[in-house]
C-alpha cells in the first residue's frame, strides 16, 4: 500500500506519496495565488486549493496503481478561517494566518475580557492570527457575510470536507482557534459565547491519526481510486512536520524555517508558559506540545531577494565564512507583524547598523540572521520555565541552506540533526494516514521505524560565544522601537 501526504500551504499545495515502510515515491507541487486587499491583510480563495489539489492528485497518482492507493491525509496551514454557508459554499475568501486585521479583537479579548479568562479556557491569549478573532471582525465589519455563516472549519479541513463530505478537524489545528478547551481536547463553550461564535458551526473534532470518512464517490470517480480510500483528520502543519521528524514524545525539539517560522517542542503532559508567549497546543499524537511562530521566516529571504534586490540569484554562501558573528548589521524580521514571543501585529521590520562601508553581503546575513535570533527569543522563553532543550531537528525551506543550518547551531547553542527526508508536513500527514490505515500501531511507532537521522551539526563554541554577545544586542532593539510603530502606521 501506499498513502499520500497533503501540505496546504501558503503558496502552494504540496503532496507526497509514501511506501508504507515510508521511503518517499513521488512529490507534486501546485500553486495558487495569494491576496493583499490592504496591508496587513491576507487572504486565498478556498476554491483555489481544492482545485490545486485534485491536479495534485491527478499528477501523483499517474501511472501508479490506484487500487493501492490506502490513505490520505494532511498538514495545513493553522488558524486560517474558512466560513460556509447553509448550503457548505464558501462565503468569502478565507482569512489566513498572517492576517492582522483583528487587532482591534485582540485587544478586547486580551485586556477586556481578560488574558487569565483566555488562558484558563483554552491555555492561549489572542494574537491576530488565530481564528475566533477573525469571526468577531466579521461580525463587526462584515455582518451580511457573519449572518450566512453555518460552518466555519480551518483550511485543510475545507480539503477533508471536499474529499468525504465531513465536517470535521483534529485537536492540533483546532488547538490554534481560541476555541478549544487544549487540556480536555474539547470545544470550549464559554469561549463560543465571549466570541460569537455558534458550537453548531463547529466541525467534529478528531485525534489527527483517526480517520474520518473515505473519499466520496464523486471524487474517487475522477480521481480513479476506489471509495475504500481512508481520509485522516491530518494536522496543523507544525505538528505535521514534528511527525515526519519524529519529534513526539517527551522533550523534543523541532524548528522550521518556512514562510512563517516556528519552533515546536513535544511534551507527554499539558503545559502552559505563563506569559503565553509560547502556544499550547494539542500533538498529533494524543499528547501536548508548546509552539512558537514567528509570521515572517524564510519568507523575509525572499523579499529581500527579490523583491528588494531583484535578483534570485541567492548569494554563494561560502563567502559568509569570515563574516559569521562579526557583522554589524541586525535585523527585525517583522515584516507582517509579530506572534511569539511578542504577539504585536504592530511590530515592523527594520536594519539597524548600517554604516557607509556597509555590503549586500552585510545586509542578507543580517536577514538570515535577525529570522535566527528572533526564533532565538522563544527558545529561551522555552528555557526559562524549564524546557531542556538539547537538540532540534530542523526542516522547512530555508533548511535547505547550510549556512542558515550553521546560524541555527551556533545561535541556538545546540546541536541540530538533519533528517534523512527533510519534506516536513507532506510526509508527516502520509505517516498520519498510514497510522489511520493501521500500518502502524501509534504515530510514535511510525515516527521510530520511519524517521532517520542522517547527520548533526554541531554548535562551534567560539561562534556560539560570538554569536551570544549578538544576541544580548539584538535584544535591545524591538524594546527601543516597540512605541515607535503605532505611531508609523
Amino acid at each position: 500500500m501506499y498513502y499520500i501526504g497533503i501540505d496546504l500551504g501558503t503558496s502552494s499545495v504540496k503532496l507526497l506519496m509514501m511506501d508504507a515502510d515510508g521511503s518517499v515515491k513521488k512529490i507534486v507541487s501546485k500553486e495558487y495565488p495569494l491576496y493583499f486587499p490592504n496591508p496587513g491583510w491576507s487572504e486565498q480563495s478556498p476554491e483555489d486549493w481544492y482545485r490545486e489539489t485534485i491536479n495534485g492528485l491527478k499528477e501523483i497518482l499517474d501511472g501508479e496503481d490506484k487500487s493501492k492507493l490506502g490513505g490520505i491525509s494532511f498538514g495545513g496551514q493553522m488558524h486560517g478561517l474558512v466560513a460556509l454557508d447553509k448550503d457548505d459554499k464558501v462565503i468569502r475568501r478565507a482569512i489566513l494566518w498572517n492576517d492582522g486585521r483583528s487587532i482591534k479583537e485582540c485587544e478586547y479579548l486580551n485586556e477586556t475580557v481578560g488574558r487569565d479568562v483566555l488562558s484558563k479556557n483554552t491555555a492561549n491569549v489572542a494574537f491576530a492570527g488565530f481564528t475566533a478573532p477573525k469571526v468577531m471582525w466579521m461580525k463587526e465589519n462584515e455582518p451580511e457575510n457573519y449572518a450566512k455563516i453555518r460552518k466555519i472549519m480551518l483550511p485543510k479541513d475545507y480539503l477533508t470536507y471536499m474529499l468525504t463530505g465531513e465536517h470535521a478537524t483534529d485537536v492540533s489545528d483546532a488547538s490554534g482557534m481560541l476555541l478549544l478547551d487544549v487540556k480536555n481536547r474539547k470545544w470550549s463553550e464559554e469561549m463560543c459565547k465571549i466570541c460569537g461564535v455558534d458550537m453548531a458551526w463547529l466541525p467534529k473534532l478528531y485525534e489527527s491519526y483517526e480517520a474520518v470518512g473515505t473519499v466520496k464517490e464523486s471524487v474517487a470517480k475522477e480521481l480513479g481510486i476506489g471509495n475504500n480510500v481512508i481520509v485522516a483528520a491530518g494536522a496543523g502543519d507544525n505538528a505535521a512536520a514534528a511527525v515526519a521528524t519524529g519529534t513526539v514524545g517527551e522533550a523534543k525539539c523541532n524548528t522550521s524555517l518556512g514562510t512563517s517560522g516556528t519552533i515546536f517542542l513535544s511534551q507527554k503532559n499539558f503545559r502552559v508558559d505563563p506569559n503565553n508567549g509560547l502556544h499550547s497546543f494539542c500533538d498529533a499524537n494524543g499528547e501536548y506540545h508548546l509552539l512558537a511562530c514567528m509570521l515572517s521566516a524564510a519568507s523575509c529571504n525572499k523579499w529581500w531577494m527579490e523583491d528588494i534586490l531583484k535578483t534570485t540569484d541567492f548569494d554563494n554562501e561560502q563567502a559568509y565564512d569570515k563574516k559569521l558573528g562579526t557583522n554589524h548589521v541586525f535585523y527585525l524580521p517583522y515584516l507582517m507583524g509579530e506572534r511569539s514571543p511578542i504577539n504585536n501585529p504592530l511590530a515592523r521590520a527594520t536594519f539597524t547598523g548600517m554604516t557607509m562601508d556597509t555590503t549586500r553581503k552585510d545586509m542578507t546575513l543580517a536577514v538570515l540572521e535577525g529570522v535566527t535570533f528572533a526564533l532565538r527569543d522563544s527558545l529561551e522563553v522555552a528555557r526559562s520555565i524549564g524546557f531542556n532543550v538539547e537538540r532540534t531537528k530542523i526542516v522547512g525551506g530555508g533548511a535547505k541552506s547550510p549556512l542558515w543550518r550553521e546560524l541555527v547551531a551556533n545561535i541556538f547553542g545546540i546541536p541540530v540533526d538533519i533528517a534523512a527526508t527533510e519534506e516536513g508536513p507532506s510526509h508527516g500527514a502520509a505517516m498520519l494516514a498510514a497510522v489511520a490505515c493501521g500500518e502502524y500501531k501509534s504515530v510514535e511507532e511510525a515516527a521510530e521505524k520511519i524517521v532517520k537521522v542522517v547527520y548533526t551539526l554541531e554548535p562551534n563554541k567560539e561562534l556560539t560565544a560570538r554569536y551570544d554577545e549578538k544576541y544580548a544586542q539584538f535584544k535591545q532593539i524591538y524594546p527601543a522601537l516597540k512605541n515607535v510603530f503605532p505611531a508609523i502606521q
